[in-house]
């Protein structure tokens, strides 16, 4: 009979991406309250001016501050401990939150662009420099919303969703200014829809690598970042080992991985200090946050049933 030895290492680093994600809560407040003035005057200007290009952009700013609540609820959630049911927390919300604010913003841009296909053939009257006067507005609205999660994207694909978003918004903005000037000057109807199917293609191209990113995590892929090749020849590298298998990495949530490992040691278990070794490795060159280790000696005729790399 194999003698199994289970050992399970949680990284140190766990308290200090839960500080980094609650330091962005005042982020969230005053980027959400920014953005919902900043579309009820889009709305109602857009209205007035006749403008899509402004109800595009408005709906387009509408979504992020879903997807920034969303984003935000998930970030509280997260600070929430395991329970006897949710025995890991809820981190993992964090992932859906992004998923779901890559999916508004998709869906939002389908609604904008077939709108402005119609408009191509049926242009309507547009008060140019009102168009123009809004969007810049939005421009500085944008852009200091983006400022403000600009520190955290490089760790968190919540703060990074909200990111892109806004700095994106700011750069689309620019775009429906130089419309709202071009229709003032030349009376050109077409820019406004023009304007907003190129909005539409921006928005998609940026959105999709998040919605890849997201929807990898959801179904417990291995994060981006994560080389799981360079993981096993790691493993395989390490004083003792002679195989490994049931190798699985996936994300905890949008800041934190897990991985789980069975190492074949004959020489025996290697002891505590250096299990707390590995789990420093993976944590230092992987940012493996909380990694889990079965130790197997491989001492008889009886073989691990998980040791088939197709076997789950």
């Amino acid at each position: 009979m194999d003698h199994d030895h289970h050992a399970h290492v949680h990284g140190h680093e766990h308290a200090h991406h839960h500080h980094e994600v609650n330091d962005f809560g005042r982020a969230f407040a005053i980027g959400i309250a920014l953005n919902l003035i900043y579309v009820t005057a889009e709305v109602g200007y857009g209205l007035a001016a006749g403008s899509l290009a402004l109800l595009a952009d408005a709906g387009h700013n509408l979504g992020d501050v879903l997807g920034l609540g969303l984003s935000w609820g998930a970030a509280l959630l997260g600070r929430r401990g395991p329970s006897g049911r949710f025995t890991y927390g809820f981190g993992s919300s964090s992932i859906l939150a992004a998923l779901s604010n890559a999916l508004i913003l998709l869906v939002v841009t389908g609604g904008i662009a077939w709108e402005a296909i119609w408009r191509l053939g049926h242009p309507v009257a547009v008060t140019g420099g009102i168009v123009a006067i809004v969007a810049a507005a939005g421009i500085a609205v944008n852009g200091i919303t983006a400022l403000l999660f600009a520190s955290g994207r490089g760790s968190d694909l919540n703060l990074r969703s909200a990111f892109l978003h806004m700095a994106a918004d700011a750069l689309v903005t620019a775009g429906v200014v130089i419309a709202g000037v071009a229709i003032a000057l030349t009376g050109w109807l077409w820019l406004d829809p023009a304007v907003s199917l190129v909005v539409s293609a921006v928005i998609v191209y940026g959105t999709w690598d998040l919605v890849k990113q997201a929807l990898g995590l959801a179904l417990d892929a291995v994060p981006e970042g994560v080389d799981a090749t360079a993981v096993r020849a790691h493993f395989l590298a390490l004083p003792g080992v002679i195989a490994i298998h049931d190798l699985h990495i996936w994300g905890m949530s949008t800041t934190e991985t897990a991985l789980t490992c069975h190492l074949v040691m004959p020489g025996g278990h290697p002891g505590d200090e250096a299990l707390v070794h590995i789990a420093h490795e993976l944590d230092e060159r992987f940012h493996i946050h909380h990694s889990t280790l079965q130790i197997e000696l491989g001492d008889s005729a009886e073989v691990c049933a998980l040791t088939p790399e197709h076997v789950v």
